[in-house]
């Protein structure tokens, strides 16, 4: 049908601008570029104009740029590559952050959240598990509970809603406790060091988000100082278990029940220089970089088999290919979401993400580049692959632009074109900045 109608090869050009996404948005409207005079002001002839009723699709697509793997995995794999470069950049350097900061103090480290009841899992010993059994990595009997009706749910859910809140808990203590094993006061600590840092959040198969986090020892001013003799990987980590060991929230009081909230006893601290990363793979800045870059696309649907998208009635789950476990997760926070005393929480907003509402990467501001810039640059980048005529000399641009929402999604003709121009994995043909 698209071809009968003469707009193949035309589609074929706007589809392959995509990148392989597979839920664009559709937007009606128009652009323009005028040339401006910089001494008059006068707007002179126009140097591009896009209307969307003369493209192809009828729209102009734009990536949905979700960084959900189960949802688009092209716009995931961008968001993926980029959560890389951003967290090398400030292992080594590169992309506006000097190089110099490969030679601070750096560990990887992991937060794990604390037991809600005994679950199904594989010990690290050999031995097998509490029920009897060895599971291999694709039981589905993994992460959920030995007895379902003796787990605590409403722990479960609400660690996710305090999760974020920890961490920002955990992040000041540990400027106290780097600035006590360097005999400073928090005040003068800010003149002698900083502490930067990147974490992501990944969910445990049990539904219990935790921390993969990246951190930094630099000077006063970021990675563009060097941090004083006394600052070592060594005191970094030590820092890190107090500060992890004394970090606790208080959270809601439920039916009497006062909720408090610390990281579990699995806490995990290794410099990134040694070689006993992951069962002996050697732990250097591409390792950890990938190891994040990896969980910044997966969300609580990979791990624990629940939804990817939010519910706006408890009726859509009789419907949904979801596990028990999940279902009882999702219906724990949907139930707590009815509190008026939880309401900050919006936990029914976030039921489908068992709680959860913080973002899946953040980072200090001084530990490196940002996935704006990034994303900005390869804007840059097609800006300049389209060839647009260039304002001459005393000119300027002005551009008027009106866009409107038109829907999203493809047609099953655009789906299939649109399938057969997506390029191979690492053959897209622009940088990945």
């Amino acid at each position: 049908m698209l071809a009968s109608l003469g707009t193949l090869p035309e589609l074929a050009r706007q589809f392959s601008g995509l990148g392989g996404c597979t839920h664009p948005v559709r937007l009606d409207g128009h652009r323009t570029e005028y040339a401006v005079d910089t001494t008059t002001g006068e707007v002179g002839r126009v140097l591009h104009h896009l209307d969307s009723t003369t493209l192809p699709a009828g729209n102009l697509l734009v990536r949905c740029n979700n960084r959900r793997a189960t949802r688009c995995p092209a716009c995931a794999e961008v968001y993926r590559r980029d959560t890389y470069h951003l967290i090398t950049a400030g292992l080594r350097g590169g992309k506006g952050t000097p190089e110099q900061v490969g030679t601070h103090p750096r560990v990887f480290a992991t937060f794990t959240a604390p037991s809600f009841g005994p679950v199904h899992n594989r010990p690290s010993s050999g031995r097998p598990c509490r029920c009897g059994a060895r599971h291999d990595d694709t039981d589905s009997a993994l992460g959920t509970p030995l007895d379902p009706d003796t787990y605590d749910y409403e722990a479960a859910v609400l660690w996710n809603a305090q999760a974020g809140a920890l961490w920002r808990r955990f992040s000041i203590y540990l400027r106290r406790e780097v600035a006590k094993r360097a005999g400073l006061t928090q005040r003068a600590f800010r003149d002698h060091a900083r502490i930067s840092f990147a974490k992501v959040a990944e969910y445990q198969k049990r539904g219990a988000v935790h921390f993969h986090a990246v951190i930094r020892l630099d000077g006063p001013e970021g990675g563009e100082t060097s941090p004083p003799a006394w600052a070592t990987a060594e005191l970094l980590g030590d820092a890190i278990r107090a500060a992890a060991t004394a970090a606790r929230v208080h959270g809601p009081t439920v039916d009497g029940r006062a909720h408090s909230f610390a990281f579990g006893r699995q806490l995990d601290v290794r410099p990134i220089r040694s070689s006993d990363f992951d069962g002996g793979q050697e732990l250097t800045e591409r390792a950890v970089a990938a190891y994040i870059a990896k969980y910044a696309t997966k969300g609580a649907e990979t791990a624990t088999g629940t939804l990817d998208r939010p519910i706006r009635f408890l009726a859509e789950l009789a419907g949904a290919r979801i596990t028990d476990h999940a279902r009882r997760l999702i219906r724990t926070a949907w139930t707590l979401g009815a509190r008026p005393e939880l309401a900050d929480l919006r936990l029914r907003a976030w039921a489908h993400m068992l709680g959860f509402r913080g973002h899946f990467s953040t980072k200090s501001r001084r530990y490196s580049t940002t996935l704006g810039a990034l994303r900005d640059a390869r804007a840059e980048w097609r800006r300049a692959q389209a060839a647009s005529p260039a304002p001459q000399d005393g000119e300027t641009t002005l551009v008027l632009a009106h866009w409107v929402f038109a829907g999203t999604g493809l047609s099953a003709g655009e789906t299939w074109l649109a399938a057969s121009l997506e390029p191979a994995p690492g053959t897209e043909g622009e940088p990945t900045t």
